[in-house]
């Protein structure tokens, strides 16, 4: 049976439909252009699957709060920030469909607005002196960063071990999701054990998510469709791939390397490379990882009391490694 957002977001529907009110309002300008830029960013929000987990990891512990929304907000404006900057680093034109902010703005509006979101990050946190939530989102802003800046180093020699690759993987995307539980956690006042355990549940939900976008580049299967090979364009080096290469003879190795090096943006050749991955057994190697770490996570979520939000999360959980996009 297929899970669907609405049936997850059930115990924090409320929440939900609250929260944009909120995140709205944290981003509110006294300049019309950055009011009208803000507008839009709220426009083309996508799953919002952040604020799901503060809220369910919130709720897990009993009701949510002022703090809760708060916490939320604050991800939201932070990531926002990194995904506006990001776009200005990749030039990218275009993100879930939507034009980019500098598509629209041009790079030097949009890096002003990736600052504002920041300092109203910032500032949401300090005014309301909530300094543990912003002590835990700005470790994941500095891990995101240095993610971003290691795979940026490693994609120059394409050199990359599966240990690096989970290093890189943690930083740059489970370490948001991670701070999203623990946020959750600590808005509904529990300790610091509790508060760690519920970051180590969100890091692991994390890493799943990654390996889940690496498997689809490969179509891997009926349901994910026919292999797009963007990652391989792009040069980056996901788990299918390192584990096809860790397996190859030398020779084969280098041929492969060779590819995505300097023959990426020939698409008869980025299907060898798919190929090549398919065969080795790559795929399959990603997958058993990615539901590993899957049943870790649910590992964690058992240790608390059964309810409505507890089933929620583990069915976000399942949704994050059986989603079909």
């Amino acid at each position: 049976m297929e899970i669907s957002l609405n049936q997850i977001k059930a115990p924090i529907k409320e929440e939900m439909q609250s929260f944009e009110k909120h995140f709205r309002d944290s981003m509110k300008s006294s300049v019309p252009l950055l009011d009208k830029i803000t507008h839009y960013i709220v426009k083309r929000k996508g799953k919002q699957m952040r604020p799901m987990f503060v809220f369910l990891s919130s709720k897990l512990f009993g009701e949510t709060t002022d703090s809760t929304y708060r916490a939320a907000s604050l991800i939201e404006l932070l990531h926002t920030a990194t995904l506006v900057h990001d776009d200005v680093v990749d030039e990218a034109y275009k993100r879930r469909g939507f034009f980019s902010i500098n598509a629209l703005w041009k790079n030097k509006i949009a890096v002003l607005v990736g600052d504002y979101l920041l300092s109203r990050g910032l500032l949401l946190s300090v005014e309301n002196e909530e300094f543990d939530l912003l002590k835990i989102v700005s470790t994941s802003v500095k891990l995101m960063s240095e993610g971003e800046l290691l795979q940026i180093e490693k994609a120059r020699r394409l050199d990359i071990s599966e240990e690096v690759y989970f290093d890189i993987i943690t930083k740059k995307t489970a370490t948001l999701i991670a701070s999203c539980c623990a946020t959750g956690a600590k808005a509904a006042n529990q300790n610091v054990e509790t508060v760690e355990r519920m970051r180590l549940f969100g890091e692991k939900v994390g890493i799943c998510f990654q390996i889940k976008d690496d498997l689809f580049d490969y179509g891997s299967g009926e349901d994910i469709g026919k292999p797009s090979g963007i990652d391989i364009k792009e040069k980056k080096m996901t788990l299918p791939l390192i584990h096809a290469l860790s397996q190859a003879p030398k020779r084969e190795r280098r041929k492969i390397i060779n590819t995505v090096k300097n023959n990426n943006n020939d698409d008869k050749k980025v299907q060898e490379v798919i190929n090549f991955v398919l065969q080795s057994g790559g795929i399959q190697y990603a997958s058993e990882k990615m539901y590993a770490y899957r049943d870790e996570a649910l590992s964690i979520l058992n240790e608390f009391p059964e309810n409505e939000a507890r089933e929620s999360l583990k069915n976000l959980v399942l949704f994050t490694t059986e989603r079909k996009k």
